[in-house]
């Protein structure tokens, strides 16, 4: 985790002081954009940092010209960028190689020298933020004409590895109110919810996370009870990890007078799988629902369409976390899950309107089946697909 490096901390002893001490806007906006650069240029490299800027380059002359064909074109090319550097190899080891050998291997001579040892840094989140602002200006939503606070908007230090994911028309009145003026009120939060994001990453997180590294091999040897305990860790450690990265950059940006989107809300309480997931990575899940899932058409084509449009958007909600197909198992997991929880009562006759007054009238059970769900969906998350069916069936029995 980049937030808890030697080097991450004196760069922030050293920028924010700097930003405080100006407060004429324009230099403020300056002392930010060096900060940001100096950050990104620290941790991608220059092989890292090079794609992105071009991608930014063509991100910004594509919004400003407005051409609807330059705008399909200026959002096409960071999506493919996406899948060179991150899902090359996965295409061709295991979709098109299934298909057909050759084609796999033909991608892999083609592509697979040219490919970086690890792909851009955050270049995951550039894309969804750079598709997003140019979709949003196809849509008549004014272009960001200042390049300097398209800089900002690009590379904003706090949000740039792990999110929140930024949405330009927020973000940009946000950066205004922060270059004007940093009150106290924003030092207090800042410093509060970072005080909070290195407890849940550093005291709740990492240790659960040595607890799951020392029992995951002795899984088979634990009673069922004991086995629940480690799902229900799994589930809390990446409660923990992420949130508490959530909180860091929220935290960060606060204290620069700058409001980010909040990115979780007490997930583990929801009742049903819909509020789980307006409250989990709420950034991402408005993503997918506003840029993904309405475009597909949404719920306006009937509901075997919808159903078909919710599952596709998770999967690739799912692909988008890593190449790999336990990400989009994962996706699918969710996608089927939303659903059922949408169309059971009805599907099921009165043994769906039973159910549907139970979970009414004994909230702690909806609270339960919600949980259990989500918590198997941990395993497909971090496990390959053989293994986490493996756990999944040691769960409930004893070998």
């Amino acid at each position: 985790m980049i937030f808890t490096t030697y080097w991450f901390l004196a760069f922030i002893g050293l920028a924010l002081p700097l930003y405080w001490l100006v407060r004429r806007p324009g230099l403020r906006l300056a002392v930010l954009l060096v900060a940001c650069t100096v950050f990104h240029a620290r941790f991608a490299g220059a092989a890292g940092m090079l794609p992105i800027l071009v991608l930014c380059a063509t991100t910004y002359l594509a919004g400003l010209s407005r051409r609807r064909g330059v705008l399909l074109v200026g959002m096409a090319l960071p999506i493919l960028a996406l899948v060179f550097y991150k899902y090359t190899s996965f295409l061709s080891q295991q979709v098109l190689a299934a298909l057909n050998p050759a084609w796999g291997a033909a991608l892999e001579q083609a592509l697979g020298s040219r490919l970086p040892d690890t792909p851009p840094l955050g270049v995951s989140f550039f894309v969804f933020e750079f598709v997003h602002y140019l979709y949003d200006v196809w849509h008549g939503h004014p272009s960001i004409r200042h390049p300097a606070r398209f800089w900002a908007f690009t590379f904003f230090f706090p949000s740039l590895v792990a999110g929140p994911i930024k949405r330009y028309r927020d973000f940009l009145p946000a950066l205004s109110a922060g270059l004007q003026q940093v009150t106290l009120d924003d030092l207090k939060y800042g410093l509060w919810r970072i005080a909070q994001g290195y407890v849940k990453k550093v005291v709740l997180a990492d240790n659960l996370t040595g607890a799951i590294d020392y029992w995951y091999p002795h899984f088979t040897e634990l009673t069922l009870p004991q086995r629940w305990l480690f799902l229900a860790a799994l589930s809390f450690r990446i409660l923990f990890d992420f949130s508490g990265y959530s909180d860091i950059a929220i935290g960060l940006a606060r204290l620069m007078g700058i409001r980010l989107p909040e990115n979780f809300r007490w997930p583990y309480l929801a009742r049903n799988l819909r509020e789980f997931w307006q409250r989990w990575h709420i950034s991402l899940s408005s993503w997918i629902r506003d840029y993904i899932y309405i475009p597909l058409g949404g719920s306006r084509h009937g509901v075997f369409r919808r159903s078909i449009n919710v599952i596709i958007a998770l999967a690739l909600c799912g692909l988008w976390h890593g190449p790999a197909w336990n990400f989009v198992l994962w996706g699918v997991w969710h996608g089927v899950g939303l659903q059922v929880c949408t169309f059971y009562p009805t599907a099921l006759g009165p043994v769906g309107g039973a159910l549907q007054r139970g979970f009414a009238r004994l909230p702690i059970l909806a609270w339960a089946v919600t949980f259990v769900f989500v918590a198997l969906s941990r395993l497909i998350f971090f496990y390959p697909v053989p293994e986490c069916f493996r756990l999944m069936r040691l769960l409930v029995v004893a070998q």
